[in-house]
């Protein structure tokens, strides 16, 4: 089970940090985040295995940081500099394996999303 947390409404600019626990498994190898606007597509945020391996979509790249613990099955994601276009459904997603895919049909496991405002 995935529980994302940290959602809200901040001003542009500003920051937000989100996190995401999972439960239930004593290791899961990935955990991303992805994002959905209203009538928009889910779009591939961040990903991380730990041990400083990740990866962050080209849209949020240099002002949005995912990190995760080795070992640890929590995943955070600090949001700098915020824009309204970064408002969104803010979800975590798991897989098991190696790689760091940035398609979502790649993640099996889903929880649910939390909302991130952003006001001009």
């Amino acid at each position: 089970q995935l529980q994302a947390s940290g959602g809200g409404l901040v001003e542009a600019g500003e920051s937000l940090r989100l996190s995401c626990a999972a439960s239930g498994r004593t290791v899961i190898d990935v955990m991303a985040w992805f994002r959905q606007a209203p009538g928009k597509g889910r779009e591939f945020v961040a990903a991380a295995k730990g041990r400083g391996v990740y990866t962050t979509g080209n849209s949020v790249k240099g002002r949005f940081t995912v990190s995760r613990a080795n070992g640890e099955n929590t995943i955070f994601l600090t949001m700098s500099a915020l824009k309204p276009e970064d408002a969104a459904v803010y979800s975590c997603a798991a897989r098991d394996g190696s790689v760091l895919y940035t398609d979502d049909s790649r993640h099996p496991y889903w929880g649910q999303g939390t909302l991130v405002t952003v006001s001009s």
